[in-house]
């Protein structure tokens, strides 16, 4: 493949990354500096040479809900927080797998217990690491759905026996640059955030690992959180962007305005592609509220290949069937080599009365928005 459009920039960055070269900060400035248009159809072509033509769509179950100890300034969960969410102890094994089966009939290929807090513990929570360890093995179990989790920080210990139970993906997003996590985050650090990263990959677990843009980063911290993804290895990068929570530091600064254009948006996403182009760029929360509907088909033309479906951790997404008609809008397909499931049949459920839940279906929230 060789790519000329006359962008020499533009036309440069794609041909050494399909040669199999790697791009750096410098590139990623340079890249982002770009007109999007032309950002957007370069990353589609690196997209569709290395991919596969398919969007792959994970979903999510909110397995314990608030009083995080952690003060994560977007954060509904936070403790430190007045957002007037519900908040719950862990669910039963039992709960998480409905939600998983949910997932899989929805069209997800993989499904994420998701726990807000920094860490569940083995050594000082041991009956809930062992509830964690029970809903892992009933969902692996009764679903052919793969396994992921977002448990917070962890030991070696705990991420090798993660990794034996068959966990796929381990998620702990970085959230922006490290220079700016600091403006976001206080309780612990971006080298925390990291050292879990390690710990999870040097266990054999896949990485999941994103941002959140959007929070006043500038295009600078951008770029760095795409690199600092890049020495951490993942390959599964998830793109959020605010939704402002009232009550939350970022919802009392930003109020109800997004942060970033639509344009900045897809700008960033395509140069996270040629940044990952063998990673899956995966659409996720707030995008429901910062694109308008018409405009969700965009990222998917500028070389985003996931999403996260159905339900959010406080707040409720679109449903799957819309998720499926915004992705075959990009002239991509849903993806079907895990679950093999029949889009149409999503369709068909969707126009039920009343429809069933999305995949999540268990946070509930009294917010607005949420993460």
């Amino acid at each position: 493949m060789v790519y000329e459009t006359g962008n020499r920039t533009i036309d440069d960055a794609v041909n050494r990354v399909v040669d199999g070269e790697s791009l750096d900060r410098t590139d990623g400035l340079a890249l982002l500096a770009q007109p999007v248009d032309e950002l957007a159809t370069a990353a589609d072509a690196v997209r569709a040479y290395f991919g596969d033509g398919t969007v792959d769509a994970c979903s999510i179950v909110n397995a314990k809900a608030g009083n995080c100890a952690e003060d994560c300034g977007f954060c509904a969960q936070s403790v430190h927080f007045d957002t007037g969410i519900d908040t719950y102890g862990l669910l039963d094994p039992q709960s998480i797998l409905e939600a998983a089966k949910r997932a899989e009939r929805d069209g997800a290929q993989r499904f994420g217990i998701v726990v807000a807090e920094k860490g569940v513990s083995k050594d000082r929570r041991p009956e809930e690491w062992q509830e964690v360890l029970r809903a892992i093995r009933l969902v692996r179990e009764e679903t052919t759905i793969e396994v992921d989790a977002s448990l917070g920080i962890l030991t070696e210990e705990e991420a090798d026996i993660l990794a034996a139970e068959g966990i796929n993906h381990y998620n702990h997003n970085i959230e922006t640059s490290p220079r700016f996590f600091p403006e976001i985050v206080e309780t612990h650090s971006f080298a925390d955030r990291v050292a879990t990263l390690e710990v999870a990959k040097a266990a054999g677990m896949d990485l999941c690992a994103g941002v959140i843009l959007g929070m006043g980063e500038t295009p600078t911290d951008r770029i760095e959180a795409a690199i600092a993804l890049q020495d951490i290895g993942v390959s599964s990068l998830p793109v959020n962007v605010l939704n402002p929570v009232a009550g939350t530091p970022l919802g009392e600064k930003l109020g109800e305005e997004a942060a970033i254009a639509t344009e900045e948006l897809i700008a960033t996403i395509a140069v996270y592609r040629l940044l990952h182009p063998h990673a899956r760029v995966r659409l996720a929360g707030g995008r429901e509220v910062n694109l308008a509907k018409d405009e969700q088909h965009l990222p998917f033309e500028a070389g985003a290949d996931g999403v996260l479906t159905g339900d959010y951790l406080t707040t409720s997404g679109q449903s799957p069937a819309e998720d499926i008609e915004i992705i075959e809008e990009a002239g991509l397909e849903p993806n079907n080599d895990v679950t093999g499931f029949d889009p149409a049949d999503v369709k068909v459920r969707a126009s039920e009365d009343p429809p069933l839940e999305t995949a999540a279906g268990t946070a509930t929230s009294n917010a607005e928005s949420g993460d």
